[in-house]
């Protein structure tokens, strides 16, 4: 399978990691590059086609890995990786990056409620710390002043502005918005359905049906027309007998090629465009939660709406004075 690769994406991302391995005199160079854009529209998989096509060695650390019940523990990881990078550049003599995927997700704050813990602190202020010293990276409790090999760092999110201002800023991070054009959508969709023969004029009309859908829709479009094949498959085995003729069997089911005719995806995607709309139209979290259907404020935030006993009257003041009394009855 040929998968495409958008011409921007290398122009940006080749020039980057090979800049950072270049001996350019007096030129300050960001080590940092974020990817930032919608969601599904394959930052990630085009970095690693990219990786793949430089023969460029690459260390992971996901969003998820950024956070831990021991602080410190991210910030340690961060500088462990790092170094493990520039270990494979001298050991394999090839380049190699540091890819932290989803970092607005570990290390962003969304809204007032996101919680600011001590490791994420640690990880911005790790990670500024490496863009103005990438060759001097410690571990903590030792220290070498052996210069190590300077790695670029590439980070992929949704909404980088959710990152600490100051390690976004230009000369720490280079940035690059990733929104694939009509011809990148095609040339991506076209990869993903080439072992189905379909024609580059039905690629276009299918990219043009649903142009507001993600990169990742059309690979859940073909995804979804080998259901109807499986569902087959399990009715002819018999729901007791899919685990023995799946997992336990000599001779795993084959399948036969489906149809991917244009008129058969676009009613899949179809499908696949009416569930989205009922996510977004039913909302029932808004009917399940009365915190979301009336968000406290301050003048009700304390208060019962519908009190169980009564209140008592306020006490009336005194005519020449702002402390209240208690008429007394008379005898």
């Amino acid at each position: 399978m040929a998968y495409y690769l958008s011409p921007r994406f290398i122009e940006k991302l080749a020039v980057h990691i090979t800049k950072n391995y270049l001996n350019l005199p007096e030129v300050k160079i960001p080590l940092l590059l974020g990817v930032h854009g919608r969601k599904g529209e394959g930052k990630t998989f085009q970095c690693e086609l990219l990786y793949d096509r430089m023969g460029v060695e690459v260390v992971h650390i996901s969003g998820g890995e950024l956070e831990s019940p021991d602080a410190g523990d991210p910030a340690r990881l961060i500088r462990l990786r790092y170094r493990e990078a520039a270990e494979l550049v001298r050991v394999r003599g090839k380049m190699a990056v540091l890819m932290i995927n989803d970092i607005d997700a570990g290390a962003g704050r969304f809204d007032a409620l996101t919680q600011y813990t001590v490791n994420t602190q640690l990880v911005n202020n790790t990670l500024m710390n490496i863009a103005d010293n990438p060759t001097n990276v410690q571990l903590p409790g030792s220290y070498d002043d052996t210069a190590i090999q300077r790695v670029p760092i590439i980070l992929t999110g949704n909404d980088l502005s959710t990152l600490y201002a100051p390690l976004i800023r230009d000369g720490r991070m280079d940035k690059f918005y990733w929104q694939p054009d009509r011809s990148d959508r095609i040339g991506i969709v076209g990869g993903i359905f080439e072992p189905d023969g379909l024609s580059s004029q039905d690629v276009a009309m299918l990219v043009d049906t649903f142009p507001t859908q993600a990169i990742d829709f059309f690979g859940a479009v073909r995804a979804q027309i080998y259901n109807e094949q499986i569902r087959d498959f399990i009715y002819s085995v018999g729901l007791e007998n899919v685990s023995r003729s799946v997992v336990n069997t000599t001779t795993p089911p084959s399948f036969r090629r489906p149809d991917f005719s244009l008129s058969h995806l676009l009613e899949v995607g179809h499908r696949l465009v009416s569930e989205q709309r009922r996510v977004d139209d039913m909302r029932l979290a808004n009917e399940y939660n009365r915190v979301l259907q009336a968000p406290p404020t301050p003048d009700n935030i304390h208060r019962d709406p519908n009190p169980s006993t009564p209140t008592a009257a306020p006490l009336p003041h005194s005519p020449n004075g702002d402390a209240p009394h208690c008429p007394i009855p008379p005898a």
